[in-house]
């Protein structure tokens, strides 16, 4: 029903491309603020600006709360642009990219996010009396603080658009074209974790990490298939990242932040990178499926994806 709904609005082929195409330029313009911003900073203090292209470089050259909120900005613009898209390009209300409901459930957004939020609190806190040696404590009030208000403003805006982007948009968009349910859930799960590729984690962990990546765009992909809705993947998304800000930091990692902890163990690719797209994930679809009572998952992940019939066809077929 989430992907079959599409077909109640504006749906050729041609608006996907066009949208997406808008989407991702939209959302390249909202990083130029934080390229400028640093390119300037760099030439004051003398520096070379090819050294930009050097991702530690980059993240370095400003406060870390001001490098965050611009590389923020990005996220919000491309948001922006899937709304407009979405509202003046398919004439679909933003519901009815969001959930098969008739209203978003913010009941589930927040389940999920306090599932995931409260897990890694809790195997955060586990881990660092286990191995107190891999931590040090950088807390410091103002940083901190000034990190939370960007934090809990801008970071649920930057998974929202991933979320309306892969989830929504292209999840339907490759659904009423494809007429299935997985292939979009394939083709998102995949192009989301490839988008990570260039993130720092890559280079210091080397490509087994991809796995944790794609495998958690499958993961995002098969609940919102499964709960006909984005509520979840929504929740869960926003959760991970928020937690992940605050919480802990390290060297080597995408976002650098003023948070509580900061890693300082040398990280090794080994079975924890796989620990939870094998076992936590199910886990958390375990108890998903258990509290929403999913039934018919071979047609909810596998099942065609068909128009409506129009009142003529019924009497013909009557």
């Amino acid at each position: 029903m989430f992907i079959k709904q599409a077909f109640n609005y504006l749906h050729d082929s041609w608006r996907y491309v066009v949208g997406a195409i808008v989407i991702f330029l939209v959302s390249q313009l909202g990083a130029i603020p934080f390229a400028l911003i640093t390119a300037f900073k760099l030439m004051q203090e003398g520096g070379d600006i090819t050294s930009l292209d050097d991702p530690a470089t980059l993240m370095t050259v400003l406060d870390s709360n001001l490098t965050l909120f611009l590389m923020l900005l990005s996220f919000v613009f491309g948001l922006i642009a899937v709304v407009v898209v979405v509202k003046y390009l398919h004439k679909q209300p933003l519901v009815a990219a969001t959930t098969s409901r008739k209203k978003v459930d913010w009941g589930r957004i927040w389940f999920s996010f306090l599932l995931i939020a409260i897990t890694t609190i809790v195997l955060t806190v586990i881990d660092y009396y286990g191995n107190p040696d891999d931590y040090v404590v950088q807390f410091e009030a103002v940083p901190f603080l000034i990190l939370a208000v960007i934090a809990i403003l801008m970071i649920p805006l930057q998974t929202s658009f991933e979320e309306y982007l892969f989830r929504g948009y292209l999840m339907q968009g490759i659904g009423v074209m494809a007429k299935n349910r997985w292939l979009p859930l394939i083709i998102t799960s995949v192009v989301f974790g490839g988008l990570h590729f260039f993130n720092p984690e890559v280079d210091k962990l080397g490509n087994i990490i991809m796995v944790y990546y794609i495998g958690t765009g499958f993961f995002l992909g098969f609940i919102t298939l499964m709960d006909e809705g984005m509520e979840l993947a929504l929740g869960f998304h926003a959760g991970n990242n928020l937690i992940a800000a605050l919480l802990v930091t390290a060297d080597w990692t995408v976002f650098q932040t003023n948070s509580i902890l900061k890693d300082i163990s040398n990280p090794t690719a080994g079975f924890d990178i796989l620990v939870p797209v094998l076992v936590m994930y199910p886990v958390f679809i375990g108890i998903m499926a258990w509290k929403y009572k999913w039934t018919n998952w071979s047609e909810k992940l596998f099942g065609k994806v068909t128009p409506p019939i129009k009142p003529s066809e019924e009497i013909i077929e009557s």
